[in-house]
């Protein structure tokens, strides 16, 4: 299966996602795979067998969303250097969407701008994270503030990749694919709503629908402009999740999980939402073993986190909420109290 991704004549250059059709790449320069600890003793030596490039090298980091920052980059570019890549060379991100994210934060910086291809090893990485390049790292002030826009060469998605998978991560991924099914299409999150994902036959249907989807609002609004923010539902709140429990706690998938349990909760008590559609929302993500209790210690300290995120601007927190299931609504001009009053309800 493969889904084309096509820009505008001003944006960056098409690329096509490919779902379990990767038979082996081709370089004609210098190749270096990343990937890290955790991945490399499953997967590394059988896709460096696939690879054909001048030189190949492999640099392999620390697994984990706290690893994700600046120091790492900075391996990552001296190992570069070391290796001596140049212009024509090209990286291989293969892991999850930490890779992905630092793989393309990476090449988009190495000489002002190398060639990357992503190979997401995750159900996350794989209907979300690898398309669309968004690339960055995380600092002390939150998540991703440090980043580019720098669009791939290919996706390969393989559902192969995700047999060695633990059951919590594989669920993390689901999350995002309910997030895009509860904004964009009723018909598919009915569907999810009913199923396990328990057959490879399902599995590639959720990873194919999710890639279409997004690479529709992607091909739309590639910088985030306009309807391509409407992808952040949950997130809002997720990021604040992951940087007040130390990028550690939970998986970026569960903490997006928790983070839709709470915007749905915003949503109702705007009257957006029915409270029924919500409960159904919530069910679904603890069908997959899904956190969706949270207990929030501090309001005020969760609420100035708002302020942190990239999203938010002039004051302003952007809200993307679900306006019945398969359609969105954007706010930014819910009021202090509302949201924290919606916030005082996980704070028990």
């Amino acid at each position: 299966m493969r889904i084309d991704i096509r820009f505008s004549p001003s944006g960056s250059e098409n690329y096509t996602v490919f779902i379990d059709e990767f038979q082996e790449l081709n370089f004609k320069g210098k190749a270096a795979v990343i990937t890290n600890n955790r991945v490399a003793p499953l997967h590394l030596e059988a896709f460096k067998k696939k690879v054909r490039a001048k030189e190949l090298h492999e640099i392999i980091v620390e697994d984990g969303e706290k690893y994700k920052n600046l120091a790492t980059i900075e391996y990552i570019l001296n190992e570069l250097f070391k290796h001596r890549l140049d212009r024509k060379s090209t990286l291989i991100a293969l892991g999850g969407g930490v890779i992905g994210d630092m793989t393309g934060f990476a090449a988009s910086i190495y000489q002002r701008g190398i060639d990357f291809v992503q190979i997401p090893t995750t159900l996350l990485a794989q209907v979300d994270a690898s398309v669309g390049g968004k690339t960055g790292v995380n600092n002390y002030f939150g998540k991703n503030q440090i980043g580019t826009f720098y669009q791939p060469k290919a996706v390969y998605c393989e559902s192969a990749f995700l047999k060695t998978l633990p059951c919590r991560e594989f669920n993390a991924g689901v999350a995002e694919i309910i997030k895009m099914a509860v904004m964009f299409d009723k018909e598919f999150y009915d569907w999810l709503s009913t199923t396990d994902l328990n057959t490879q036959t399902d599995i590639q249907k959720a990873v194919k629908k999710s890639v279409e989807i997004k690479a529709k609002i992607v091909a739309q609004d590639e910088k985030e402009n306009g309807i391509r923010a409407v992808l952040n539902y949950g997130h809002t709140f997720a990021h604040v999740i992951e940087n007040q429990s130390g990028y550690g706690t939970y998986l970026h998938g569960e903490a997006v999980a928790i983070g839709i349990v709470l915007a749905n909760e915003l949503s109702v008590r705007l009257g957006l939402l029915s409270s029924e559609e919500a409960d159904n929302i919530k069910k679904t993500l603890a069908k997959f073993s899904l956190p969706v209790d949270y207990h929030i210690q501090n309001i005020d300290s969760f609420y100035d986190a708002f302020f942190l995120d990239k999203k938010s601007g002039d004051s302003k927190i952007k809200f993307i909420l679900a306006d019945k299931i398969g359609c969105f609504t954007i706010k930014n001009d819910i009021s202090e109290q509302m949201v924290k009053d919606t916030l005082k309800a996980f704070g028990r």
